[in-house]
């Protein structure tokens, strides 16, 4: 089972302006959003994770292994990031060579990255695109286009920034369906994202981040029961769960259907 520890992470841009706090996390078997402000420190630590960025002091450490000793590269075979914008990640001039460029990247063989890729896309919906150009696609499709690079390249650790960005509702039910999947294959899975409902749906594990330091952590629903912390934070709550609390009901909803299960008879 994959694992990441960070020690008294501190990170800064700028002498004098710590965008990293003295964060101390483990993560290990449960899928975990990350939620704060633009300006939180969430993408920057989503960085550190992935090795694009080195800390300037505490440690980071993936599988037990210290990351500052561990090559960009080397860390590509074990931690995936699906970008938030997937034109920062898509090049290629056909979908499945966007796909297979990773797997390549990372010393898989021409068979089993083709034979990933293929897998990845028809996890995807876009098994039928493969040979398209991938600009010939619309930013939702693109989207999963990304995801699918990640998921072909086989990593433990899987992050994802902002997965629901321009996806309809289809579009979210079928990258919900994926992450699923990744944690069903015992993937350890995280997120950044201000799409609260969808983390209410997926996500058991929820930390909250405040201009660079984790102000709550523990599980999704104990999290968004705590509605004045996350308003003062700049959150607010997901809808259903605010819709609870407007009809005076003590219980934290984070899905529809448990909303429906408890109000259904009553409309």
């Amino acid at each position: 089972m994959s694992n990441i520890i960070i020690k008294d992470l501190r990170f800064s841009y700028r002498p004098q302006e710590e965008v990293l706090k003295g964060i101390n996390l483990v993560f290990e078997h449960t899928a975990t959003a990350i939620l704060g402000q633009n300006g939180a420190g969430k993408t920057t630590l989503v960085k550190l994770l992935k090795g694009l960025l080195r800390p300037n002091s505490g440690v980071i450490y993936v599988n037990n292994h210290n990351i500052c000793e561990i090559s960009v590269a080397r860390l590509a075979k074990t931690v995936g990031l699906v970008f938030q914008n997937p034109n920062d990640q898509i090049f290629k001039s056909t979908v499945v060579d966007e796909v297979m460029f990773g797997p390549l990247n990372i010393g898989q063989s021409v068979a089993r990255a083709l034979e990933n890729s293929l897998k990845a896309l028809e996890l995807v919906g876009l098994l039928g695109h493969r040979r398209t150009h991938p600009y010939d696609l619309s930013l939702s499709q693109r989207k999963l286009v990304s995801i699918a690079a990640v998921i072909a390249m086989e990593p433990e650790i899987v992050i994802f920034d902002e997965p629901t960005i321009a996806q309809d509702y289809h579009g979210r039910e079928r990258i919900k369906g994926i992450i699923n999947d990744l944690k069903t294959q015992g993937k350890l899975v995280l997120t950044i994202s201000h799409d609260l409902d969808f983390v209410a749906e997926t996500f058991e594990r929820t930390i909250l981040l405040h201009e660079g330091q984790v102000i709550m952590d523990g599980a999704t629903r104990r999290v968004f029961s705590f509605g004045e912390l996350l308003n003062w934070a700049g959150l607010g709550l997901p809808h259903v769960t605010e819709l609870g609390r407007a009809l005076g009901c003590t219980q934290t909803f984070l899905t529809p259907e448990e909303f429906i299960g408890k109000f259904g008879d009553g409309f």
